[in-house]
């Protein structure tokens, strides 16, 4: 397996969607915060992605859960940590590349995952880690769009923190 960080993009999450497609890998859109002595926000953060066929979702993952493997063969994922941290980990299948990214409150941004891509994440620390996500598909229970694989069915990839 070939580890390496997820791309970068400085850009829109709209130009990042197209990268990810284009290349058939994902992708990192940092974001800023929009602070002032009221508080914070994080704006605009789907715009140019979102359509009528796709749905918005928020999980909660607990600490030391890790959530791992899935894929879809039609819908793309846009994952943002809003509260606490998840280790992203990305791996394609058909020549073992692997991706890994930290994203949180402290690495806000959103991971673009385009379909066939296996995708999972491990919650960093010991806070719940929230995951707001819009998907491109709308969640169909009669025929889902999804595999599921173990957690460790890809052997050596670093769920756990990596000291040195």
């Amino acid at each position: 397996m070939r580890l390496q960080r997820v791309v970068r993009v400085d850009g829109t999450v709209e130009e990042g969607y197209r990268r990810a497609l284009a290349e058939g890998e994902p992708v990192f859109v940092p974001t800023q915060y929009f602070a002032d002595d009221r508080g914070f926000s994080l704006m605009n953060q789907l715009q140019g992605v979102l359509s009528p066929k796709g749905q918005v979702n928020y999980s909660t993952q607990y600490p030391g859960v890790i959530k791992a493997w899935h894929r879809h063969k039609k819908q793309t994922d846009f994952w943002m940590c809003l509260r606490g941290h998840l280790k992203v980990g990305v791996w394609r299948e058909t020549d073992n590349e692997a991706w890994v990214q930290v994203i949180g409150e402290k690495q806000p941004g959103t991971v673009i995952i385009p379909p066939t891509l296996w995708r999972g994440a491990a919650t960093v620390g010991e806070e719940p880690a929230g995951l707001l996500y819009y998907v491109t598909e709308t969640y169909n229970a009669a025929e889902p769009d999804e595999e599921r694989a173990a957690h460790d069915a890809l052997e050596a990839f670093p769920w756990t923190v990596q000291h040195g």
